[in-house]
């Protein structure tokens, strides 16, 4: 994947840039409470932050209606996401086109970047040296996923069977749509910091030649959480992941039928209204930029 260009696979894959703004879940209270505080900038009046790769503004609205005030670069390259976004006219945020390789912002100029579902899209050196580049010599990149169970890595503890079976057949749709972009169940995204030396800002500066942009080992957090959904809705929802957002004829009707044949279980939970439950959990991560 050129890291110079938004992924053909993320144009075509969120193109429907208002229905995923519908369908997609916000982030829960605490798991933005955690993630500020990771960034250093909770109670920090002012502080200027990047919401990298922004979408339709998920967590930006979440970081503008904040009492900090804080100062707001959303950077969004795809233009139906960056267009829903503007539309939403956030107080304090500044809508930008870019990418995580070319961030409109001065070097040594910002708090804290913010990724939000989506740091595996751009999990590249040169992406980390960008970001490395805008943030001040305290500064911190924090990432933010809400993954409902049948979108989790293979590694994660899933709730109940059905959403087990919905989960593997997402994964088989990488081979049958032959769509091998990273996302944030292959659990890929880590490795970008692996590959740097394993440092501390204490011992970074103390090996000869190190190629160290942030600390080691990454901060992380969960936060479990469930919803309740009638079942279209969840299917909506299932819909605006980007590699099932582009099925067509045959390949969608089978992924129905999956989903329709995994609801189907004894297994799924309903309230008296119906309405499904639908477990999840929000992931954070989050390291400091060594100087």
């Amino acid at each position: 994947m050129d890291a110079n260009r938004l992924s053909e696979k993320a144009v075509s894959g969120f193109a429907n840039a208002e229905l995923y703004d519908k369908h997609r879940p916000s982030y829960p209270p605490h798991a933005v409470g955690l993630l500020l505080e990771a960034a250093c900038v909770s109670g920090v009046r002012g502080a200027s932050v990047v919401d990298l790769a922004a979408g339709t503004g998920k967590l930006t609205e979440l970081l503008a209606s904040r009492g900090e005030h804080f100062q707001i670069v959303a950077v969004e390259p795809h233009d139906g996401m960056r267009n829903e976004l503007a539309r939403k006219e956030l107080k304090n945020v500044t809508v930008l086109d870019g990418l995580s390789t070319a961030i409109p912002a001065d070097s040594d100029s910002v708090d804290a970047v913010f990724a939000a579902q989506a740091f595996h899209w751009f999990a590249n050196e040169g992406s980390l040296k960008e970001i490395h580049r805008v943030l001040k010599p305290v500064g911190v990149l924090a990432m933010i996923w809400n993954a409902e169970d049948y979108n989790t890595p293979k590694n994660f503890d899933i709730s109940t069977k059905w959403a087990g079976a919905l989960r593997d057949h997402l994964f088989s749709l990488d081979d049958a749509i032959d769509d091998h972009e990273p996302r944030f169940r292959h659990d890929e995204w880590r490795k970008v910091f692996e590959n740097q030396v394993s440092s501390t800002p204490l011992t970074a500066a103390l090996v000869s030649g190190s190629n160290s942009l942030f600390s080691l080992p990454l901060g992380e957090d969960r936060v479990e959480w469930t919803v309740w959904l009638e079942k279209e809705a969840l299917w909506s929802r299932v819909r605006t992941m980007s590699h099932v957002s582009v099925l067509e004829g045959e390949q969608l009707q089978e992924t129905r039928r999956v989903f329709d044949h995994a609801l189907s279980g004894d297994d799924v939970e309903r309230n008296e209204q119906g309405q499904i439950a639908v477990h999840g959990t929000t992931v954070l991560a989050w390291t400091s930029k060594i100087p």
